[in-house]
């Protein structure tokens, strides 16, 4: 299956890139892990998941296709700790 994962605000910077395509994803915490591995600067950001413009609920499962995009927080923090680096 192909993800695209969409970097946003402060994300894009530390990537150098505004999206990355993944393939062969077995599971939203597998694309964590990908990322990490591909941008380590990425683990000292806080950001939401996002799944097709939406929350996810606690364990997403990912459909070929899907858009994961990576939202810092716009201002302030957020107090829900659900949303810190979480999948």
């Amino acid at each position: 299956m192909e993800i695209t994962v969409c970097f946003l605000g402060i994300l894009s910077e530390v990537t150098q890139t505004s999206f990355k395509y993944y393939s062969n994803v077995s599971s939203l915490d597998d694309l964590r892990l990908r990322i990490e591995d591909d941008f380590p600067g990425i683990i000292h950001y806080e950001y939401r998941v996002l799944i097709n413009s939406k929350i996810p609920p606690d364990y997403p499962a990912l459909t070929d296709g899907d858009e994961v995009a990576l939202v810092p927080p716009l201002k302030g923090d957020w107090s829900n700790e659900k949303f810190r680096n979480s999948y």
